[in-house]
């Protein structure tokens, strides 16, 4: 194999070419960097790079630990000691990490090497990556196309062959929506299975750790290193970490998944709907036993969510006012005047949005008809799926009601911006976990655009629907096709 395709691998081909001794992984480093170069002009995925940083930890790499010597790139919203962490906002430029968030500090102790931080929607609010004050991610299918949010660039990046594997975010999708528009795998981990020591709180009791990769085997190869017990996360579950490769290859005989009446509504695309019909025909010819099920709750989700979260954002963001790091108004009058101009010129305008929103859902006279009533509603949606896993082990839907869409379509209209994680919303507020794997390909204007089936397990259940997401994606072709900026374009 040349170093021009080595780029193309998955995370466990790579590893077995770096365990023979077959390609060291600074030929890795300097191949992964070549193929940026040659391919993130078009698409821009990245924020940062640091090479001479990956170059001196590739040098000293042991490729026995069970990620040595691969490169991960990291949403640039997770701290890597002495690189930028952004958030893609305006107001944290010049801030570089002072320290390791647990999820790297991890992915070093499993041999990985972090290796450029990827573009987001500022603060992870969005669903496009639009929203982003540093630059505009393209889809690798189709360059006038979103390529989901909020981890868009981490999802690029890996669609395009520009990277290996990456770490995102997830809120209310934001790992699983741009995976599904991209044709790429990405796993919303347990609300406390994977450490937030070192993540920049958008909505703390929402917000989870998950990677986005090539295939379910990498998925959980990475999860393996990053989840378990952190002292420091006081959310972080204290719970033994199992294997998450154990039951990949485990046929689906015996399991039930269900299918959400919910979930098949009027708006999904044609396309979407067929493609997802056609997937739980596929899972069930492999013996999983298909039943429908309801979540009568689902109508109040994007609702729920958007109390919730705003909520929450305006508390976390309070902290971001010009006096210890980051953007700083110029000649303020006075202290009142440094906090307003600070935040005025260094959040855009959809932080704005939501922080004024949280506001006053927070504010005297209204906490108890919007917040708290949201988290009533909220666990109304968590008894939901409850009863619905005591019949089956998970369940199915899309996780995009549509293709990626055009750039700008959407950016005028935030109601339909935000509708766009329909399908993904509910299981950030029940605390479950979630993944997206490639289903089949629309046509829409002369390409081909992705999507993605989601599988929802109960907590803690990740090695469930690994197991399932797996059976079904070495049971089709979907997972071999590539981009046109990947240089072949398959013929499934």
């Amino acid at each position: 194999m040349t170093e021009k395709d080595l780029p193309s691998l998955n995370i466990a081909d790579l590893q077995s070419l770096l365990r023979r001794r077959e390609v060291s992984p600074r030929e890795v480093i300097d191949a992964l960097h070549a193929r940026i170069e040659a391919v993130d002009r078009e698409i821009d995925a990245y924020l940062s790079l640091d090479i001479d940083a990956a170059a001196k930890e590739a040098e000293k790499a042991n490729v026995d630990l069970p990620l040595g010597g691969v490169p991960l790139a990291i949403k640039d919203i997770i701290n890597v000691m002495g690189q930028p962490c952004t958030c893609a906002a305006k107001i944290l430029q010049g801030y570089r990490a002072t320290y390791d968030a647990t999820v790297i500090q991890k992915l070093r102790e499993a041999g990985a090497i972090p290796f450029g931080k990827t573009n987001l929607d500022e603060f992870a609010m969005g669903s496009s990556t639009e929203n982003s004050a540093m630059k505009l991610t393209r889809n690798p299918w189709d360059f006038s196309r979103v390529p989901g949010g909020s981890s868009g660039g981490s999802a690029a990046a890996v669609a395009a062959d520009a990277a290996f594997g990456a770490l995102g975010s997830d809120t209310g999708g934001s790992i699983r929506q741009p995976a599904a528009l991209s044709g790429v795998v990405g796993l919303k981990p347990t609300y406390g299975r994977v450490s937030r020591f070192g993540l920049v709180a958008f909505a703390s009791s929402l917000d989870q750790i998950g990677p986005l990769t090539k295939t379910v085997r990498d998925a959980a190869l990475i999860m393996n290193a990053i989840a378990g017990h952190d002292p420091r996360d006081s959310t972080a579950l204290n719970q033994s970490v199992p294997d998450y490769t154990a039951k990949l290859g485990n046929d689906l005989r015996g399991v039930r998944l269900g299918l959400p009446r919910e979930y098949m509504i009027e708006g999904i695309d044609p396309q979407v709907k067929d493609s997802i019909n056609a997937a739980v025909k596929q899972l069930n010819s492999l013996g999983a036993e298909i039943i429908e099920v309801t979540l009568p709750n689902t109508e109040y989700a994007i609702a729920v969510y958007y109390i919730v979260a705003t909520a929450e954002a305006s508390a976390n963001l309070a902290r971001f006012d010009g006096v210890r790091y980051g953007y700083r108004a110029e000649n303020p009058k006075d202290m009142l005047d440094l906090y307003g101009r600070t935040r005025e010129e260094g959040f855009g305008p959809e932080v704005k949005r939501r922080i004024i929103l949280g506001t006053y859902v927070l504010s005297s006279g209204y906490y108890d008809a919007y917040y708290l009533r949201a988290q009533k509603v909220r666990e109304l949606i968590r008894n939901d799926f409850s009863k619905a896993f005591e019949k089956v082990d998970a369940l199915i839907s899309p996780t995009s009601p549509v293709p990626a869409f055009k750039l700008g379509e959407r950016v005028a209209d935030p109601l339909q911006m935000y509708l766009a994680d329909i399908f993904t919303i509910a299981a950030n507020l029940a605390g479950i976990c979630g993944i997206s794997v490639p289903c089949g390909f629309a046509q829409v204007d002369g390409h081909r655009l992705p999507i993605g089936l989601q599988l929802l397990g109960k907590a803690l259940d990740e090695t469930r629907i690994l197991q399932i997401a797996h059976a079904y994606e070495q049971s089709t072709e979907w997972q071999k096709a590539r981009p046109p900026i990947a240089g072949t374009v398959a013929t499934t």
